[in-house]
């Protein structure tokens, strides 16, 4: 990950997209949103995975406090900046807010993100410790706690401080965005395989959404390598809309089994059943990859069959004598 900002593109450099574009048509300022809703989101999801076992470790409230308290430092971020999208080093002051609160906004974003780093990368090893580091074997990999699943919040922290390191306009923030969303993927795609094979894919359905996750690591790998690819391009689009339908059918396929178990109430159903959130993991990370595309796309206008236009010097004796 840069700790330096690439410099801003320049009118010519095809990254370059108009400064007076609508607040809606940047990604930046939906990737900044997709990161404080999916911290906001992670408070309950903690919430009922801890509450299997009553948060018998003190521990284990670190994240659920963490998450309670990520999303509205991003939006103090976002109110004393005075926008969305944060300042990097080198942007024109303009009328925006004094120097001090937009140095102060930015590094209390990238806390936020180092922090999530922490948060996630101890939460992994915390889970693994549960069993498999007493004894390295696939079983107690499998039945371990979710070992994949704190890395979301380094994900969300690396998102982050990349959208306080990276211009927004520059063709490396948009692929820095893309291999994010993969590593997501290549999670969930550890999670689905993991989750399912405690009960030996007993249903054929529970292949949908390994499968679904493989194409989707591979997809954005080539969109990463190869960003100027109109074919990769558009064959990552399909494969990410596939994973909404997946992830809508997962969860359809989690919620009923929920709703007809066996427990006494359905608070015990939804916390000692199937992972309700889980599968809405792949429209989560659809969504944040094809923010990347669409970044992708203006940084590179060829991918969408939209050619750059490169401006002509006028070479004629009458624009040569004006």
């Amino acid at each position: 990950m840069p700790t330096h900002p690439t410099p801003p593109p320049t009118p010519t450099d095809p990254a370059a997209a108009p400064t007076s574009s609508p607040w809606w048509a940047r990604p930046l300022f939906w990737v900044e949103l997709f990161a404080a809703v999916n911290f906001a989101v992670l408070t309950l999801d903690i919430y009922l995975a801890h509450s299997m076992n009553r948060f018998a470790h003190a521990g284990e409230w670190i994240p659920f406090f963490y998450s309670l308290a990520a999303a509205p430092a991003l939006v103090f971020c976002w109110l004393i900046q005075g926008r969305l999208s944060p300042h990097l080093p080198g942007d024109p002051l303009d009328d925006g807010p004094p120097r001090w609160r937009r140095w102060l906004a930015r590094w209390l974003g990238i806390l936020v993100g180092a922090l999530g780093i922490v948060v996630g990368v101890a939460g992994m090893i915390l889970h693994l410790q549960s069993h498999f580091f007493t004894s390295q074997t696939i079983h107690n990999l499998v039945y371990t706690a979710p070992f994949a699943a704190p890395l979301a919040y380094a994900g969300l922290g690396l998102l982050v401080i990349l959208n306080r390191t990276e211009h927004a306009r520059s063709l490396e923030w948009a692929r820095w965005v893309v291999l994010l969303a993969m590593g997501g993927f290549l999670g969930n795609f550890v999670l689905c395989l993991a989750d399912h094979a405690q009960n030996g894919f007993f249903y054929p359905s529970e292949w949908i959404g390994v499968i679904a996750a493989a194409y989707a690591v591979g997809s954005l790998i080539a969109v990463a390598a190869f960003p100027a690819s109109r074919s990769t391009w558009r064959l990552a689009v399909l494969v990410l809309l596939a994973q909404f339908v997946v992830g809508l059918l997962g969860f359809l396929f989690h919620l009923i089994p929920n709703l007809r178990g066996p427990m006494p109430t359905l608070w015990e159903s939804f916390i000692y059943g199937a992972p309700i959130f889980a599968p809405l993991l792949f429209a989560d990370l659809a969504t944040l990859a094809l923010l990347g595309l669409w970044a992708i796309a203006l940084a590179c206008p060829g991918v969408v069959g939209r050619p750059r236009h490169r401006p002509t010097l006028d070479a004629s004796p009458s624009s040569a004598r004006s």
